[in-house]
């Protein structure tokens, strides 16, 4: 191993993690330009480039500063130290922002306004009904929720929360020695952001609420005169710092630590472009922000308000078409789901195919009077979930529940709290994660009494037990009733609870143990057989591939002939393309209507291919620093089906782009050959699915897919 590393660990054979992501994000960015994306869609991905720097700002950066503060000098795997990568990000994210808003002002506002909405940029656009309107709807539902704050030498500063919009004035007394003051409005985030005003000749109209506070500043501040009022963001530092070992109690320890994360270091300042002078190098001094960190908005702040225009009633010829989750065609019958599953192991591909059975698994076994046991890991759950509450149903029927709720799922720790605190009231076993790891695995274990003895039932995920983002996440998972797989999961279990684990493992792979040793056999695997003739190849699908480990491993096995075709949605620090390195490597990425969650690993192995699946991203913090689980598809009819998936992937010419050896990424010439998108092929293949299912009155003669090989 050590001599891949030395032969392919140049620091320029790799790109750093964040400027690859920043990559990613120009890419949704992309959808938003895209002029063949329907027009609100195209909102929609604006506002998620936004959600998505606001995270990315608010723990990447605030990391590479805390790294700054601590002194840390040692560069990344591209060579690069905290300071230089801060200042390249810096004037990349700047780019970023300019386009984002040339995006925003020249591209979508004229087109909204030619298909029937006006967004109104400034309150001195209204007509004067419109202001009529506005005024009155200031003093009826904004003016009571308001709180001015003057700052002077009995008033400090007040502390302004993270990622809230706020006014910032300067005013002057009418009557007095004509000094200027600061004084700031907070915009109340419980109210709409987004005001519908009254519609004429057909048109609708909106404006944003910081407009119409700015338009009433004088009312908030009746014996000064206003001298500037300016609307300002600011981003703190919200990356939690726990030291487990010296916490007593770990919910407590993360509920301290998250009124923390309102108050945090400053990162970035968001300012209105025409802001005066002045205002800006008060904020400056107050917030103690660098220049570089100061960014200039031509438009609204913060635009994650977009997905509350997106949802505007009255423009659904300008979104993409809904989509239903199909039925399981496995499941389309009337046996209960512990027979179906005692059939055959059953694929589910989310959201092409509904969540349902998953949440209906858990249901079923609550109720079950030969369920002895439910043991499940949960990461991120939705707001109101059905899983949680047949959890606690399943307690309090008396069966055995034990649940680890992973309390470190960043900016989901409250929502996590909140249940785990539920959960255990109702009687649940809860586990609050392990020491120094995050539990980011997917895998619930059913055990059921039955005549031929103890059965375990497991269900193994690439992504969460959340029934809400099921629906726009796409994810894969298993339901399985192997003897061997169920063994392995309940020593997952018991190692999560405090025993050791086994002296070997049946078929699952867990990190931080096992699964980087794994992977990295597998390709050497994949390296042996091409330089022995023999065929060779290896298909990977993940959200981001930034293990240097890997890399040199994927680079020595292109240097051996192996195909690599990798699917990688978000950060990829390899280069592909690169003669004598990567040569026989291509990355792929696809951004479209649903994110891209699932990770799929295919691995030709001498022409018998081995496919796995799992919870893990080729990423250090997910093979070393959480508890991950790959699992093997074994059944050659699931088999086929996921091989054609990723084919059909690979074939994708509509939402895919392909990174190029400079590191940019470019969608495929697609002259003359017909349009594939692998979102849209599975939705319809689906409900071709599901349609052939209900005509048959066998379930295991459903339609099987047959492999795209290229």
């Amino acid at each position: 191993m050590a001599d891949v590393l030395e032969k392919y660990g140049a620091p320029e054979n790799y790109v750093n993690r964040e400027l690859s992501w920043l990559e990613f994000n120009y890419r949704i960015l992309g959808e938003a330009r895209d002029k063949t994306t329907p027009l609100f869609e195209r909102l929609k991905f604006l506002s998620i480039t936004a959600s998505n720097l606001d995270e990315f700002f608010m723990v990447r950066v605030a990391s590479l500063k805390d790294m700054i503060h601590a002194g840390y000098k040692k560069p990344d795997i591209a060579g690069m130290t905290a300071e230089q990568q801060l200042e390249a990000i810096g004037a990349k994210t700047h780019e970023l922002v300019a386009d984002q808003y040339k995006t925003y002002n020249r591209m979508l506002l004229p087109l909204l306004k030619q298909h029937g909405l006006r967004i109104i940029q400034s309150h001195e656009q209204l007509t004067p009904e419109e202001a009529a309107y506005v005024d009155r709807y200031f003093e009826e539902s904004v003016y009571p929720v308001l709180t001015p704050m003057a700052v002077d030498s009995s008033r400090p500063f007040p502390l302004i929360r993270n990622k809230s919009l706020n006014l910032a004035a300067l005013v002057r007394k009418k009557k007095g020695d004509g000094e200027l003051e600061f004084a700031t409005v907070r915009v109340p985030g419980v109210l709409p952001r987004v005001v519908e005003l009254p519609q004429t000749d057909g048109e609708k109209a909106i404006i944003y609420l910081e407009e119409i506070i700015e338009r009433n500043i004088e009312k908030l501040f009746l014996n000064y005169e206003i001298i500037s009022c300016h609307p300002f963001r600011i981003m703190r530092n919200a990356d939690l710092s726990i030291d487990e070992d010296e916490a007593e109690d770990l919910l407590k320890e993360i509920e301290k630590r998250l009124k923390e994360r309102q108050w945090g270091e400053v990162i970035r300042l968001e300012i209105e472009e025409k802001a005066d002078r002045r205002l800006v190098k008060m904020l400056k001094k107050e917030l103690s922000v660098g220049s570089g960190d100061i960014y200039e908005i031509n438009g609204p702040l913060d635009l994650t308000v977009l997905m509350k225009v997106f949802g505007l009633p009255g423009f659904e010829a300008y979104k993409a078409a809904p989509y239903t989750p199909q039925p399981v065609p496995a499941l389309m019958n009337d046996d209960d789901i512990f027979t179906n599953i005692r059939k055959n192991d059953i694929l589910l591909t989310h959201p092409f195919e509904t969540f349902e059975p998953v949440v209906q698994f858990i249901q079923k076994a609550a109720v079950d009077p030969d369920v002895l046991a439910i043991k499940q890991t949960l990461y991120r759950v939705s707001g109101n979930s059905p899983i949680i509450r047949a959890l606690a149903e399943a307690a309090d029927n008396g069966k055995q529940v034990s649940v680890l709720v992973e309390l470190k799922a960043r900016f989901d720790e409250e929502n996590n709290i909140i249940w785990a605190k539920m959960l255990e009231k109702a009687g649940c076993h809860v586990i609050y994660g392990l020491l120094g790891l995050k539990t980011h695995s997917k895998i619930t274990l059913v055990v059921r009494k039955e005549e031929e003895g103890i059965r375990r039932y497991v269900h193994l995920g690439t992504g969460n037990y959340n029934d809400s983002t099921a629906k726009l996440y796409t994810d894969c998972g298993l339901l399985t009733c192997d003897p061997q797989i169920g063994e392995d999961a309940t020593a997952v279990f018991n190692m999560l609870s405090g025993y050791s684990e086994p002296l070997a493992w049946n078929k699952l792979s867990l990190a931080p143990l096992w699964l980087r040793g794994r992977f990295v056999r597998l390709i050497q695997r994949e390296a042996r057989n091409a330089r022995n003739g023999r065929p060779a190849r290896i298909v990977a699908k993940m959200n981001s591939l930034c293990d240097r480990e890997i890399i040199a491993n994927l680079y020595d096995a292109s240097c051996a002939g192996v195909t690599i075709e990798l699917i990688v949605r978000g950060i990829c620090c390899l280069k592909a393309g690169i003669p004598n390195l990567s040569e026989n490597i291509t990355v792929r990425s696809i951004v479209g209507n649903f994110l891209e969650h699932s990770r799929i690993f295919f691995f030709e192995n001498d022409g018998d291919p081995l496919i796995f699946m799992g919870s893990a991203d080729w990423m250090p913090r997910n093979l070393d620093r959480r508890v991950e689980i790959l699992f093997p598809v074994e059944d050659g009819r699931l088999k086929e089906r996921l091989i054609h998936m990723l084919e059909v992937q690979l074939a994708d010419n509509v939402k895919a782009q392909y990174l190029q050896p400079d590191g940019s990424y470019e969608k495929p010439d697609r002259r003359g050959k017909p349009p594939v998108c692998a979102q849209e092929t599975f939705c319809q293949e689906a409900v071709a699915a599901a349609e052939e299912a209900g005509k048959e009155t066998d379930p295991a003669s459903a339609r099987v897919f047959v492999p795209l090989r290229q």
